[in-house]
């Protein structure tokens, strides 16, 4: 089954289906481009057959943000399987890249936009990725939370920046040594 939005769906996995459809409309035109309507056009099925799975926008992209976040925690778990010697750092390039490569689906995942307050399902996925960072950076102690957290506002912060273009990339630099160089920089 093709996920590509020029390609009607036939049969499978709707709610799959939709999500990958979703993000790649989200990838391209952002959080305001995606409209329930617009993906049911997409994945080449019916307007309302995505209120089948999403009773709302905010429930769809609430199931991005998840989808975000769960993908994230596992590239996250790699990094931790890999047992680089800098796993701080590992996970800081992690972190960016991710980033990088998910423009639309990270702005969505700490986006004012989805709540996570009154949404469990994306709260504990959102927990689930903070905590592989806390298990390396001192555990369920207080000063592991903090540890994390620093951690967490410096790479986050690198994200932010190079997203927006504050911090110019020259031509022919490699941004992956870049962010190491940054991240390395205690």
């Amino acid at each position: 089954m093709s996920t590509s939005t020029n390609s009607p769906y036939h049969h499978g996995d709707l709610r799959r289906a939709l999500l990958e459809a979703a993000l790649l409309i989200l990838e391209r035109d952002g959080e305001a481009g995606l409209q329930l309507r617009d993906l049911a056009r997409a994945v080449g099925v019916s307007a309302g057959a995505p209120y089948r799975h999403f009773d709302s926008r905010a429930a769809l992209l609430e199931a991005l943000a998840v989808t975000g976040f769960q993908r994230f925690t596992t590239a996250m778990e790699d990094v931790a399987a890999a047992n680089p010697p800098d796993m701080l750092a590992a996970m800081g390039k992690t972190y960016v890249l991710f980033a990088l490569n998910n423009k639309g689906l990270f702005r969505l995942m700490f986006s004012p936009q989805v709540k996570r307050d009154n949404r469990p399902g994306l709260r504990m996925a959102a927990d689930a990725a903070f905590d592989t960072l806390r298990q390396v950076s001192g555990g369920n102690t207080k000063a592991g939370r903090v540890a994390a957290l620093a951690a967490w506002a410096r790479v986050h912060g690198l994200a932010v920046l190079l997203l927006d273009g504050q911090i110019a990339v020259q031509a022919g630099e490699d941004i992956e040594a870049l962010i190491s160089e940054i991240i390395g920089k205690h």
